[in-house]
């Protein structure tokens, strides 16, 4: 009985090591040559696979290449699942990312070595940014489960908890633009604080409206 049980684990574990190799060979080849000059039988031979396991893994080269980045939205939200049922949506939002950011093993994109060039990549190749934008999307909708059920309500009739998510997801997906475009690979957590610090902050207030002036001052019209 215990081989019995043992084996689907086995099988499991072996399914692991494939799809994280394959998504290795992805992210070199990839990297050191572009996404243009890789194919799928490139990555597939150098994991040492076929075309048909790669296929049972993943839909294409951007969906392997990326796969490095998968599990981050699930670690911002396993975050986000742990912070105190007592803080505002979108304060628990910003404390799970930060703490993200600051967990030493969950590798952040700052600290993991190739991801900064792995997202100015996906700056300049339009399939690559769709497959990195679908995993986003797929992120947010658990996000936005998590904070329906921490404020207990359902999402199809109150739109606060999308509200809350687009607010927290369009933060961090500024604070990532900046970081790539801006070539500063450790500087992300500073650009995070400052993009959630611009939603509650100047964003928010009133603009101070222009003082007009008389088109007939000073020009002796009574």
């Amino acid at each position: 009985m215990n081989g019995e049980r043992k084996t689907p684990e086995r099988r499991s574990r072996k399914a692991r090591r494939t799809r994280d190799t394959l998504a290795q060979a992805a992210f070199e080849l990839v990297l050191d040559r572009g996404l243009r000059d890789v194919t799928v039988e490139e990555i597939a031979e150098r994991a040492d696979v076929d075309r048909r396991t790669f296929s049972r893994y993943f839909t294409s080269k951007e969906a392997a290449v990326l796969d490095s980045v998968r599990g981050d939205g699930d670690r911002i939200n396993d975050a986000l699942r742990a912070r105190p049922a007592g803080e505002p949506p979108l304060t628990a939002y910003r404390r799970a990312v930060l703490d993200w950011l600051a967990d030493p093993e969950a590798e952040a994109w700052h600290r993991r070595p190739r991801i900064f060039e792995l997202l100015v990549l996906a700056e300049r190749e339009p399939t690559l940014y769709a497959a990195f934008h679908h995993i986003r999307v797929d992120a947010q909708e658990d996000s936005l489960a998590i904070v329906a059920d921490r404020l207990g309500v359902d999402p199809r009739q109150d739109i606060r908890p999308a509200v809350t998510v687009a607010a927290g997801a369009g933060a961090l997906l500024a604070a990532q633009v900046a970081w790539v475009r801006g070539g500063c690979p450790d500087e992300l957590p500073q650009l995070v604080e400052q993009a959630f610090d611009a939603l509650s902050g100047e964003l928010l207030q009133e603009p101070a409206r222009p003082v007009s002036h008389s088109t007939t001052e000073g020009n002796g019209t009574p």
